[in-house]
């Protein structure tokens, strides 16, 4: 028997504290298409926890190693991302260093909050800083 699903991929909002100030969040330029500015993240391997995949996912873009604070959210939307049907969990997480681009990041760099949206996002990444910037109060 055959069956269908969609594909699973973890994101992250990093925010970057330096001596414990929030420095900002890493947002990537994509190496591979579809191109654009996008959250760190990817796809989760067979066997493995989305928790998990998250940080190294984070490892391998980002040359981070992130501690998760909490799930934004689960993002399902078919449309989401033109190549596929995706289904994302967005986390966001804490780390002590600089970013440095790596594996599917052309490059990366670290964001002030208040010039997130000043960016056109890839895929529903916009959405995705949208509601990251809402709960934060």
């Amino acid at each position: 028997m055959s069956i269908e699903t969609p594909f699973i991929t973890a994101d992250g909002i990093v925010e970057i504290y330096i001596e414990d100030v929030l420095q900002g969040v890493v947002l990537i330029e994509r190496l591979n298409p579809p191109y654009g500015t996008a959250l760190p993240g990817g796809f989760m391997d067979i066997g493995e926890r989305i928790e998990t995949c998250a940080v190294r996912e984070m490892r391998e873009e980002i040359g981070l190693d992130v501690e998760i604070t909490s799930l934004l959210g689960i993002y399902s939307d078919p449309k989401r991302d033109p190549r596929f049907h995706t289904v994302s969990a967005v986390y966001v997480c804490r780390a002590e260093a600089m970013p440095v681009a790596g594996d599917d990041a052309k490059s990366c760099r670290v964001i002030a909050r208040a010039d997130l949206l000043n960016e056109v996002y890839a895929f529903d990444h916009r959405t995705i800083v949208e509601d990251y910037l809402k709960s934060l109060g």
